[in-house]
């Protein structure tokens, strides 16, 4: 199987090049390359320990090219959407970026496949495109209602992409995740940026009071998750992959300064968030049910881990910090 990864060098995109290169089902890629256009979400120093791999090739450049997805999409069997403007309170500030890359850049993607026949495509969604949930949790079937530029974007072009799917045979899936965290994510997202702000004796803004619910899933599940629909996944299927870890804003933030000793009175509750969505929940039953699909990592040991990485590791976000005032 040749596999082209977009946006292979972001936080979720660089996990799931490095796990499907490493991991047990390893011999079934032939070639795996990444494209990225290593923006400020994007490192190259994530895929660092892949540098001098046999199957892995790495091509600096923008989904939003529709010369080079044509070009490369010819040369490979597979396709994961990765590449994505993703941060919600950028979105708020300028969406002209978002509607760009995450619309016109999949347009490209999907162009490309209905010129090239049988490929396969994974378009790597989220679980703002359904909007809120007082109680219960969304399935597939649930009517999008995204809240902001950013989740109305990638509604965009899940409804795109389904409409390719349906239009023209195209063997396209799409998954909605619910929040990842991880190592070596960019701290502008909650963990991260809690973690930092902390070790370097900030104030932590949080939205409201932060009672804003959010799940929350282990990077290394959501990768397994997207290569089980990328091998058994059906056309035209949405596949919600959900952590089961709901946690409350505060009660999350509040978690991490514990792990590190430090007083909670670093919290500082700011002004809420332009149309802050409440609640998120995903019912997985269907990918657990169609494909095994189970998020098994251990949500408080890997928070943990994630902590400790970043206190070792100021040397992988500092620069970040500095250059984008996080």
């Amino acid at each position: 199987m040749r596999v082209l990864i977009t946006g292979g060098a972001g936080f979720i995109g660089s996990f799931f090049t490095q796990m499907i290169l490493t991991g047990p089902n390893k011999d079934v890629y032939e070639q795996v390359t990444v494209v990225d256009a290593l923006t400020y979400a994007g490192n190259l120093s994530n895929l660092s320990d892949l540098k001098y791999h046999d199957k892995f090739t790495f091509i600096e450049g923008n989904i939003c090219s529709k010369d080079l997805m044509y070009e490369l999409i010819a040369n490979h069997d597979t396709v994961i959407n990765f590449a994505a403007e993703s941060h919600v309170d950028r979105s708020l500030v300028d969406a002209s970026h978002f509607i760009a890359t995450n619309y016109f850049g999949v347009f490209n993607i999907l162009s490309a496949l209905k010129k090239y026949e049988g490929k396969k495509l994974i378009q790597i969604s989220t679980d703002e495109v359904y909007g809120q949930i007082e109680s219960g949790s969304w399935v597939e079937t649930q009517a999008l209602d995204p809240r902001s530029p950013y989740s109305a974007t990638k509604a965009a072009a899940d409804l795109l992409a389904l409409a390719y799917a349906n239009s023209y045979g195209l063997d396209i899936c799409i998954t909605r995740a619910s929040n990842n965290f991880g190592l070596r994510q960019n701290p502008e997202k909650l963990i991260p940026k809690t973690i930092v702000k902390a070790i370097k004796g900030e104030k932590i803004p949080v939205y409201g009071q932060g009672q804003n619910i959010r799940d929350w899933l282990y990077v290394g599940d959501h990768a397994l998750g997207i290569e089980k629909v990328m091998f058994e996944g059906k056309r035209g299927n949405i596949y919600n992959l959900g952590g089961d870890n709901e946690l409350s804003n505060i009660t999350l933030v509040k978690y991490i300064l514990d792990i590190l000793k430090i007083n909670h009175n670093q919290i500082e509750f700011v002004k809420d968030r332009d149309g802050h969505d409440y609640r998120y929940s995903l019912s997985s039953t269907k990918a657990k049910q169609e494909l095994g699909y189970m998020p098994s990592s251990n949500f408080e040991s890997k928070i943990v881990e994630t902590v400790e990485w970043y206190v070792k590791n100021e040397s992988w976000w500092s620069p970040l910090v500095l250059k984008h005032h996080v």
